[in-house]
């Protein structure tokens, strides 16, 4: 147990290293660095949604009895977890991840604020996400493995390193100062280990809809990654960094979860 309230941290490591780089750069994250670790972090959250929550999620429900309809809980939570991104798109002020990077040297603070609004609420899912992945290797009954549930740990916390720098960088520029600006990035990645935390606690009244709650999570990372991740490596030049990148991204996952698991 010491090992997972350890390992539920790693994400928000992710984002306050990313928020970091506002204290050593002058300029913007550099555009290949960015495309290989959205791609990676893409590949890596997609194999994880797989193997790590989906395929899990199918196990539980044959154990249950669901005989051929053991699909169902997967695709139910996994359109669930869909939609509740989706929602979340729509009612909050959402920026992605690129938008920022055109906005010139000056960055209105309100848009700034916009921003570490939508990422801090985005986290929330993927704190879930981690929780639920934990707390399904804690119940034993979710055929996860702590090195399945660790690569998808890490995978988050490679996606929310870029997301902190964008976090930073433009509210430096709209006059807050760096270490301001470092603050306000790190803390939109503390409510991941808290709805990782929070979600762990509640796991043992939720095991009968664990397989929900699993695909759910591969819903939600997917919707980001879909979103998110695969338009940031592709987009302009030199786009075959990020397929690189998640290309790697998805093998390294699955070699961890499958060889080492």
């Amino acid at each position: 147990m010491k090992e997972v309230m350890l390992a539920i941290w790693i994400p928000f490591l992710g984002t306050a290293l990313g928020s970091a780089c506002v204290l050593f750069m002058k300029g913007q994250l550099n555009d290949k660095v960015q495309k290989a670790l959205s791609g990676f972090a893409g590949g890596v959250m997609i194999a994880a949604s797989v193997w790590s929550l989906l395929i899990p999620a199918i196990e539980l429900s044959e154990e249950s009895g669901m005989g051929k309809l053991s699909f169902a809980p997967a695709a139910v939570g996994l359109m669930l977890g869909v939609l509740f991104l989706l929602l979340l798109d729509k009612i909050i002020p959402h920026l992605h991840l690129g938008e920022e990077k055109n906005e010139g040297p000056q960055v209105p603070l309100k848009k700034s604020t916009m921003l570490i609004l939508a990422v801090t609420l985005h986290n929330i899912p993927e704190g879930m996400a981690v929780g639920v992945t934990f707390a399904g290797m804690l119940s034993g009954e979710a055929h996860i493995t702590f090195m399945g549930a660790m690569a998808l740990t890490i995978g988050i916390a490679v996606q929310n390193f870029p997301e902190g720098a964008i976090i930073s960088m433009p509210v430096c520029a709209s006059g807050a100062g760096k270490k301001k600006a470092f603050l306000y990035g790190t803390l939109s990645g503390v409510v991941e280990p808290l709805g990782a935390l929070l979600t762990i606690w509640l796991s043992s009244y939720l095991l009968g809809v664990m397989p929900y709650l699993l695909a759910f999570s591969a819903g939600a990372m997917i919707y980001v990654v879909v979103e998110e991740l695969i338009p940031e490596s592709a987009a302009g030049e030199h786009s075959n960094i990020g397929t690189i990148g998640f290309a790697l991204g998805f093998v390294v996952m699955m070699i961890l979860d499958v060889a080492l698991g």
